[in-house]
């Protein structure tokens, strides 16, 4: 059942054979071709992993060069002061650490806050070492290196990523840049699979074809549009034969400790990756770890972190964060209070009771994008109420004012929230704080909610707002509570810009 050898059969996906021109490309025996751009499969992530190695390191070059070259132009009393030799160390930290913390590794390349944390770590850990050396040598210049050459070359290097990051998911949402991927477990398991790689092209998946425990789908010999290549048995097999790059086993009692273990011998000396599905499906990040327990590993699964250092660290930088920010923003507040005031009657802000951590009620700030007295209306309203779920929202609310409009569409009314970050009652990146009588209705589940501060933004703003169905926004506010990370909150507030200039969902 578990034999190597394999006969000889129709290739279903139509990978290339040995030696077959493919355009100006010529495939790997039995390995796919995507049809998108006309070139094995596995070559683009070689190339994406080549050019993000190839940008760290120019960037890193070009922010030491400048230092150097501008700093450099005095005289060092000794050796080790001399900015070619410092200029050179650093260069060499720098990329040696994202080397050791396998900041380039192609599995988290592209997608996911693990990119960035690792970044984030190999720079911390090149300060540290940098920092170190420099106070064994008496180094009077290092803090130069420490304080700007590191920022600047963390700030480039980041906005290099994302950008190679953006370029990446477009090409992934026209069906390129995708890793083949073989699906092994239960018809609702694959399904699920299928379903959530289709709607999130952007993690880079395509599942090619399924193997099921009776080698049959839904569909007689597929699942959902893609071929049913064969049974569970039969995993190894086809890996071999067509090159998938990705082998996902989803749960099916099929699936014993021996089993999988004897697929992952079967898979060594291929390019594939086994990717094992676990019962757990919506707990990720940094509350995952894998130990070996007796030679059994064991998924364990930490407790969700709502104090200690980590949360500390968080409530100082929202407090500076939304100091800074409101700083900046003063003049375009004045001037959107001005224009509410001439443009309707009534005051600049409207004020609303809203729930916040642990249940606790708070008065949220906003600009008033409505006509006076428009919650006394809503009752009118309600039988044309287009939000999903315990949502209220119209996408043409007769209240909205002209200036209203504006300043829903590029959530500008949500400046004044800064406020309630400055004084500790919401958080920059949290869940959206719902109101008392949604509070109300909530079940035991939702109310997970309310263990974490509400957030200007959060993944349900990022994820397109009122569009989304009640469900889902569920869903993403439950992840953020239950996986929540100084990373996860970095990344999804530098996704808040594009969000708001694009204002889907924002109604």
């Amino acid at each position: 059942m578990w034999s190597e050898h394999v006969e000889p059969t129709d290739d279903l996906r139509g990978s290339v054979q040995q030696g077959e021109l493919v355009g100006p490309f010529l495939s790997a025996p039995g390995r796919p071709v995507d049809e998108a751009i006309g070139q094995p499969a596995i070559d683009w992530e070689q190339r994406y992993r080549r050019t993000v190695i190839a940008s760290d390191t120019a960037a890193t070059a070009f922010v030491v060069a400048a230092i150097g070259n501008f700093f450099g132009a005095r005289d060092a009393a000794n050796w080790h002061e001399k900015w070619g030799i410092l200029a050179f160390c650093t260069e060499l930290l720098v990329l040696g650490a994202l080397a050791v913390s396998r900041a380039w590794a192609p599995a988290v390349l592209g997608q996911g806050a693990e990119e960035f944390r690792r970044l984030g770590r190999s720079l911390f850990t090149a300060t540290v070492v940098l920092a170190l050396g420099g106070i064994a040598l008496a180094s009077r210049n290092i803090k130069l290196w420490i304080f700007v050459a590191i920022p600047a070359i963390a700030l480039i290097t980041m906005t290099a990523r994302y950008l190679l990051r953006l370029w990446l998911h477009k090409q992934r949402k026209e069906g390129r840049c995708l890793r083949p991927v073989l699906a092994a477990g239960s018809l609702a398991t694959v399904h699920d699979l299928i379903t959530r790689t289709r709607k999130f092209p952007h993690l880079g998946w395509r599942v090619e074809a399924v193997c099921t425990t009776d080698g049959l789908g839904l569909d007689g010999d597929r699942l959902d549009g893609v071929p049913v290549v064969g049974r569970l048995a039969d995993v190894a097999g086809h890996v071999r034969r067509d090159g998938y790059r990705v082998v996902a086993v989803t749960p099916d009692p099929h699936w014993s400790p021996d089993r999988l273990q004897r697929l992952a011998w079967n898979l060594e000396g291929s390019d594939a990756e086994m990717v094992v599905a676990p019962v757990l499906m919506e707990v990720a990040g940094p509350r995952l770890h894998v130990d070996a327990v007796l030679g059994i590993p064991l998924l364990r699964v930490s407790m969700p972190t709502f104090t200690g250092g980590r949360r500390a660290v968080k409530e100082v930088v929202d407090r500076m964060g939304a100091a800074i920010l409101l700083m900046l923003f003063a003049p375009l507040m004045v001037f959107v209070g001005l224009l509410i005031l001439v443009d309707s009657r009534g005051g600049a802000f409207y004020r609303q009771r809203r729930v916040g951590k642990d249940g606790r009620e708070f008065t949220i700030l906003k600009f008033r994008t409505m006509v006076a007295g428009a919650h006394g209306a809503r009752a009118e309203l309600a039988d044309r109420n287009e939000g999903a779920g315990l949502l209220f929202k119209l996408r043409r609310d007769p209240r909205v004012t002209r200036v209203g409009t504006v300043l829903r569409r590029y959530s500008i009314d949500e400046l004044p929230q800064l406020f309630n970050v400055l004084t500790g009652s919401m958080s920059l990146v949290g869940p959206r704080p719902p109101l008392p009588e949604e509070s109300a209705a909530y079940g035991p589940d939702i109310r997970r909610r309310l263990l974490v501060k509400p957030g200007l933004t959060g993944l349900w703003q990022i994820s397109g707002r009122s569009d989304l169905p009640w469900e889902e926004a569920v869903r993403l506010d439950l992840r953020y509570v239950e996986d929540w990370s100084l990373a996860l909150d970095t990344v999804i507030l530098w996704k808040t810009l594009r969000a708001v200039l694009q204002g889907q969902g924002a109604y």
